[in-house]
């Protein structure tokens, strides 16, 4: 098993890793928010495990981040010092799939790890997401519409897999951001062209839309309605 441990506490951290370790459990670490978003953007884990109280972006807006992106699936256990019921819907609202509160056991830290990401491996069994005519393969990045093959650019059919997997809500433009690139936003409007070249592939070429605008908040991914014969 592979984790990625996102913990400001330093000697914790130190702890946590040497155990896990020698329950044969790799880790990766990141001391902040923004640095694990990235680790968790550039590598596949078995599990997160996120603190909640971080520098920077906290293990909530991290939690959400990952959920809006193509690793959105992985299990994210959260780690923190906060009791109250509203923290752990919080956290749960957030995208968690479980929740330890400081202190913990480490033993329990690892029963945790191993039982989400048990129900993790039993649950990968979607490669495949259909929206209307819309069909996106998970597995081979491949989208058709109406059995067509569509050409889209890597940052096409990730925009496409956040919109698919909200369809039909909305995905607000923060969010599409965010998830594209993090942080590190580029100088143009770089997301109004993305947009601009994917409803040319998935739009343009077919009587029906499915790519909506919503003014002021953000973008939506819709079944084409059918027309009646």
């Amino acid at each position: 098993m592979l984790i990625l441990l996102v913990e400001d506490h330093r000697l914790l951290a130190e702890t946590l890793i040497d155990f896990l370790e020698s329950e044969g459990i790799e880790c990766d670490y990141a001391a902040t928010g923004n640095a694990g978003l990235e680790l968790s953007r550039q590598n596949r884990y078995d599990a997160i495990v996120l603190d909640v109280g971080l520098p920077g972006k906290s293990g909530l807006d991290v939690c959400r981040a990952i959920r809006a992106t193509d690793n959105s699936d992985i299990p994210i256990l959260m780690l923190t010092a906060r009791d109250q019921l509203d923290d752990k819907i919080g956290g749960f609202d957030a995208g968690a799939d479980d929740y330890l509160i400081k202190p913990f056991e480490q033993r329990e830290l690892v029963a945790r790890l191993r039982a989400v990401t048990k129900r993790h491996r039993g649950n990968l069994v979607q490669t495949t997401i259909v929206v209307g005519d819309l069909s996106l393969d998970l597995s081979c990045h491949q989208v058709t519409r109406q059995g067509v093959v569509l050409k889209l650019s890597p940052v096409g059919f990730k925009l496409l897999h956040l919109l698919a997997r909200e369809s039909p809500a909305v995905v607000t433009r923060a969010a599409l951001l965010d998830a594209l690139w993090g942080d590190d936003l580029p100088d143009t409007d770089a997301l109004r062209s993305h947009l601009y070249n994917l409803r040319r592939a998935v739009d343009a070429p077919f009587d029906q839309p499915m790519i909506e605008t919503v003014k002021g908040v953000g973008v939506k991914l819709i079944p084409a309605q059918v027309t009646p014969h």
